[in-house]
């Protein structure tokens, strides 16, 4: 079975329950006929029990490469977006990566604090949160454009900057290094009212996400225990958006949050290999785009957004 064919049949194989709302943003759950285990940790799970450090890649250090050592026995999972706070400046990752058991990594991941570049810890810890979903869409479009042309998996580092500076300026929430954390730090409880509506139901393993009506954004990974782990993040990531577009009118007609998924089932695909396990998917349609890592005979993750033009 090909890793196209798998995410087709990853989407086409949840159930989409009914949308829960607070304030602007709508959540729909994707729930799993079944459990399975992951078998692999995610990244905080790994950082706590020592397995994993993350480290600049030199004592220069270089922005977009950061190396990760695996000492761990089981394979650990990156998420794209997800924030690593310290070394000498604050980064996410530019797509989700399955670090391989007692493997070395580099991995390609974009600055969100361009007013630093000075130690402040030797390794880097991982933070509560992914970059907002607006920039992570943005993201994903730049790398995928990177990966097809180069064979790299590059962000357009000033776009990336340009985009937290005009969403802090919108949310009052600047900083002296320009860090994007100030946003979150700045807005901590009203992020945390979001977090308290949307607690996973049984065998969930992701969400359509949909911000004044309009669909945003869907994540599925493989394994309820996964969503069960990560999903504070992400909602962070899309209840930041909804914040932030709270003034923004919204559409006479609500989204289907089908719609998503059948667009995501019916796009086209390019395989790359990928960054530590597994194959590296780059989803195109005329109203998504989307990313997936496939990995072990299964779609470990999949990420997708509507197109500027329909969201």
């Amino acid at each position: 079975m090909t890793a196209a064919v798998r995410i087709v049949d990853a989407v086409r194989g949840v159930e989409c329950r009914p949308a829960m709302a607070f304030q602007n943003l709508a959540l729909a759950p994707l729930v799993a006929d079944r459990d399975r285990e992951a078998g692999y940790v995610v990244l905080d799970d790994a950082l706590a029990r020592g397995w994993v450090t993350v480290t600049e890649v030199g004592e220069g250090g270089s922005v977009p490469e950061l190396k990760v050592v695996n000492r761990g026995d089981v394979a650990v999972l990156l998420l794209d977006g997800e924030e690593l706070v310290g070394a000498k400046q604050n980064r996410v990752l530019n797509l989700t990566i399955l670090v391989p058991p007692q493997h070395t990594t580099i991995i390609p991941v974009s600055c969100v604090e361009s007013g630093r570049w000075r130690r402040a810890s030797h390794e880097f810890g991982s933070a509560s949160r992914t970059q907002f979903a607006e920039g992570r869409a943005a993201k994903m479009d730049q790398v995928t454009r990177s990966l097809k042309a180069h064979g790299t998996r590059r962000s357009d580092q000033q776009a990336v900057w340009s985009a937290i500076e005009e969403k802090s300026a919108r949310l009052d929430a600047k900083s002296d290094t320009a860090a994007m954390a100030a946003m979150y730090e700045k807005l901590d409880h009203s992020l945390e009212d979001f977090i308290a509506a949307f607690p996973p139901v049984d065998l969930q393993v992701g969400a359509v996400f949909l911000v004044n009506g309009r669909l945003a954004g869907l994540e599925l990974f493989d394994a309820p225990s996964t969503w069960r782990t990560l999903w504070p993040k992400l909602v962070r990531s899309y209840a930041l958006d909804a914040i932030d577009r709270k003034q923004v009118r919204p559409p006479v007609t609500p989204s289907d949050e089908r719609f998503l998924i059948d667009a995501v089932a019916a796009s086209a695909s390019a395989v790359f290999r990928a960054v530590g396990e597994g194959e590296d998917v780059r989803l195109s349609g005329r109203d998504v785009i989307g990313a997936a890592l496939v990995a072990r005979e299964r779609a470990i993750h999949l990420c997708a957004f509507m197109t500027a033009s329909e969201a």
